[in-house]
C-alpha cells in the first residue's frame, strides 16, 4: 500500500537493540526531568519554555539532515554520472528490500561515507571521492550495505532525537544568563535561578552528551553486524574498515579537522590527531572492537 513502511531484510540485533532503548528511555526521562526543573525555576516562563523546547525539536528533526549534507558538500549524482556507485546501491537494496535512496558523492580525500533522512523515502547515501579511490567493489558494497542499515532503522532520527536535549539545555543556558534573570540583584530569588538554571543546563548536557555518544557507539555495532550478515562478507566490510582508518593518517591535518565535527554521520570517524579527546568520548566504537566483532560473525558464517 503506498505510504506503508517497508519491512527490510536486515537482521535485528536484539542485545544491541536492548540497549539503544534503554538508553533512549534514559535521555527521554532526563528531558523530562530537565523540562520540569525549568518550569519550577522559571515558573512565569514556562509557555516560552515550551515554545523553545518544540520550536527546536521540530527543526532539528526536519533539517539536521540536510544541513549535514549541504555542510559535507555532498553533490546528488545521476546513475549516468556514477554508474558503479548506484549499481552497487541497487544492489543492498535489493538484498535488503528497502527503496533506493538519493545518492550522492562529496569532493573530500578523507574516504568515508554517510547517509542521512529521517526514514528511507527521504534518505540520502554519500560517499566521498577519497573512499570511491581506494576500495574494491566487494568493500564499498559493505560499506554501503552499512550506511544504509542506518536508514533502514532510522538511526538518523533516533541521533537527532537523543542529541536534541544537548541542544536545549545550551539555548536554556543563553536565555538565563541574557535575559533579564540576573539583571536585578536585588532580587534574591531571582539571583538564585540565575545560577541554578545554568547549572542545571551544564549538568544535562553533560550527562546528554554522555549518553548520546553511548547510543551512538551501540548503533554502530548494530550497523556493522546488520551489514555483515545481509551481504554475507564480514571481511570485505573489516577490510573497508582497516584501510580507511589506515588512510586517515595519511590525510591532511587541514582536510581532517574539517571533518571531524561530523564524526557521528562517518562510517569511520576522522580524527586530526592521535590524543584527540574524541577517541576517549567517541561516536564510534574502536577499531579493534569493530574487527573482533566482524571475525566472531565471519566464524559464524563458516567464512575465512
Amino acid at each position: 500500500m503506498p505510504g506503508t513502511r517497508s519491512r527490510s531484510r536486515y537482521v535485528p540485533d536484539k542485545g544491541l537493540t536492548t540497549r539503544m532503548v534503554t538508553t533512549m528511555f534514559l535521555i527521554g526521562l532526563l528531558y523530562v526531568v530537565f523540562v520540569g526543573a525549568l518550569m519550577v525555576l522559571l515558573r512565569g516562563s514556562w509557555p516560552v519554555i515550551l515554545v523553545i523546547a518544540g520550536g527546536l525539536f521540530i527543526a532539528q528533526f526536519w533539517f539536521s539532515d540536510r544541513i549535514a549534507a549541504f555542510s559535507m558538500g555532498a553533490r546528488e549524482v545521476t546513475p549516468e554520472e556514477a554508474p558503479e556507485l548506484h549499481g552497487t546501491v541497487d544492489r543492498v537494496c535489493a538484498l535488503a528490500g528497502m527503496p533506493k535512496p538519493r545518492v550522492a558523492i562529496a569532493d573530500s580525500d578523507v574516504p568515508n561515507a554517510f547517509a542521512t533522512g529521517r526514514g528511507e523515502h527521504t534518505a540520502l547515501v554519500c560517499v566521498t571521492t577519497g573512499l570511491l579511490r581506494r576500495l574494491e567493489p566487494e568493500e564499498l558494497e559493505g560499506v554501503l550495505a552499512h550506511e544504509l542499515s542506518h536508514v533502514a532503522h532510522r538511526d538518523v532520527a533516533v541521533m537527532t532525537i537523543a542529541s536534541f536535549l544537548g541542544v536545549l539545555a545550551g539555548v536554556m543556558t543563553r536565555v538565563a544568563l541574557y535575559s533579564g534573570l540576573g539583571r536585578n540583584s536585588r532580587d534574591s530569588t531571582t539571583a538564585v535561578v540565575a545560577l541554578l538554571v545554568p547549572l542545571v543546563s551544564a549538568v544535562v548536557y553533560v550527562i546528554s552528551f554522555l549518553l548520546t555518544r553511548l547510543l551512538s557507539r551501540y548503533r554502530e555495532l548494530s550497523a556493522d553486524r546488520a551489514a555483515a550478515l545481509l551481504t554475507g562478507h564480514p571481511s570485505a566490510l573489516a577490510s573497508a574498515l582497516t584501510k580507511v582508518t589506515g588512510e586517515m593518517a595519511r590525510i591532511p591535518s587541514q582536510d581532517l579537522r574539517k571533518a571531524e565535527p561530523f564524526n557521528a554521520f562517518w562510517f569511520a570517524p576522522a580524527f586530526s590527531s592521535r590524543e584527540s579527546l574524541g577517541r576517549l568520548l567517541s561516536t564510534h566504537p574502536t577499531l579493534e572492537e569493530r574487527l573482533d566483532r566482524l571475525g566472531r560473525i565471519a566464524a559464524q558464517l563458516g567464512r575465512p
